[in-house]
């Protein structure tokens, strides 16, 4: 009996179809999840997405947070951050890779606001919004004093209890607004714009209590920032405690610790400033009497040394004929010295005249030619004598005078060397004898060695 075996049917998918049942099991699967990573590659076309990717050391996943979940954000993501984020899988069917859409992002390990606070900090104080050269100095003492706080709560009682303290019946506007919360900043922005346009007070308090980072948010705004920046009017920023810092404080012109504090700073005390009145009064005075005192007592001794009218006008006569005596000295003195001068002049001109200088000129030029004839006559006996001495020693050394006393140059043939010994030729050699008119071939018959000459 023959079997068969029946073989299984198989499935076969559709890259499309793998890819829709890949997504629907992902997506079931983990519908929201928490991830943790480090963002990379991060961007943010026109569209306002999100566009970037999570990883840690040995693994990474794509990641895009759309535009109406991002908008809350308070802080800027950026390549290199740790986050927390929270979303749900999803398969991007046309290039069949996985992703997580973000619904919510926080930093890891510091809160959303501390790092949106950190990112505008430094990027107001690169833009130069917290230099030194751009604070304004206080009124020392203004009149009109605005308010930007709460109308509610302790902070506004102290500011008005201190301001009337230390001087009364000042003139307070006090501007309310929200100072937490949604529509806070708006308000406050709106408020420090409104005192600038009506431009009554000459100084603003901007103030609140104390809080946390999110009750001191709208403190933290660059919209707030900017405002305070732009005032025209000098704002003082007295915002939480001590210890708490706000973008507002590092802009404004001048941080308070307390609103206290900043009601103490924008105005002196009344009672001070009149006890320190009442002492500059007294020293005027002092000095004013010391001076009228001074001046009474240089007036009698002036008084006591005035001199009779009559004795003065005797007196100026006198010194007005000796200056009268001294005037025609000195003009006879000058008179004098100019009739010298001219006759020093007159002078020069005679000596300067074309006459005497050409006399002048001739005799130097008489003088110059005989001083050159004798030079000339020296120099030409003393060349003489020495082309004598020359031709003298030249003659000497002339080898035709030496032939000229007899003597004579034998030359050895057919070479005409210079015979100086009798080994240079051999008997019946030609020799060429020159003697002081003319030469002589002539050939040797003897020749003798070692005979003294005897000449």
């Amino acid at each position: 009996m023959q079997q068969h075996r029946v073989e299984p049917t198989r499935r076969v998918y559709t890259v499309s179809e793998l890819t829709q049942d890949l997504k629907n099991l992902l997506e079931e699967a983990f519908p929201f999840v928490w991830v943790t990573g480090e963002i990379s590659n991060f961007h943010a076309p026109g569209s306002g997405h999100f566009y970037f990717t999570l990883k840690d050391p040995d693994a990474q996943m794509n990641a895009v947070m759309f535009k109406g979940q991002n908008r809350t954000l308070r802080f800027e993501p950026e390549d290199g951050m740790a986050v927390l984020a929270m979303g749900r899988l999803n398969v991007y069917e046309p290039r069949g890779t996985y992703q997580i859409i973000v619904e919510y992002l926080e930093p890891s390990g510091i809160g959303a606001l501390q790092l949106a606070f950190e990112q505008l900090k430094q990027r107001l104080g690169d833009e130069g919004l917290f230099d030194e050269r751009h604070k304004k100095a206080l009124p020392y003492l203004p009149q009109n004093i605005g308010v930007i706080t709460s109308p509610t709560g302790a902070v506004i009682r102290d500011i008005l209890h201190v301001l009337n303290r230390r001087f009364p019946n000042l003139h307070v506007l006090i501007t309310p607004v929200k100072v937490q919360g949604a529509g806070a900043a708006e308000e406050i922005v709106n408020a420090i714009d409104i005192l600038n346009a009506q431009g009554v007070v000459e100084i603003i308090i901007l103030a609140r209590g104390g809080g946390s980072l999110e009750d001191l948010q709208p403190f933290n705004t660059e919209s707030v920032a900017r405002a305070i920046f732009a005032s025209n009017i000098a704002v003082v920023s007295a915002i939480g405690h001590e210890t708490d810092f706000t973008i507002a404080d590092f802009v404004a012109d001048v941080r308070a610790p307390t609103p206290s504090a900043a009601a103490e700073m924008v105005i002196p005390e009344k009672n001070g400033l009149a006890r320190r009145l009442q002492e500059i009064r007294n020293v005027i005075e002092g000095s004013v009497l010391r001076r009228i005192r001074l001046l009474a007592q240089r007036s009698s001794e002036l008084a006591n040394r005035l001199v009779p009218p009559h004795r003065k006008i005797a007196d100026r006569r006198m010194r007005l004929d000796d200056k009268q005596a001294k005037l025609r000295r000195a003009v006879a003195m000058m008179l004098t010295q100019r009739a010298e001068a001219i006759r020093g002049a007159k002078q020069r001109v005679l000596l300067s005249s074309p006459k005497n200088r050409t006399r002048q000129l001739y005799l130097m030029l008489e003088r110059n030619v005989q001083a050159l004839s004798y030079s000339m006559h020296y120099c030409l006996s003393a060349r003489r004598n020495t082309f004598r001495v020359t031709v003298g020693k030249l003659n000497a050394l002339n080898p035709l005078a030496v032939l000229e006393r007899g003597y004579s140059v034998t030359r050895v043939l057919p070479g005409k060397t210079v015979m100086k010994d009798v080994s240079q030729v051999r008997v019946g050699q030609r020799v060429m004898v020159t003697v002081w008119r003319g030469e002589a071939l002539c050939r040797v018959e003897e020749k003798r060695e070692h005979v003294k000459t005897n000449i």
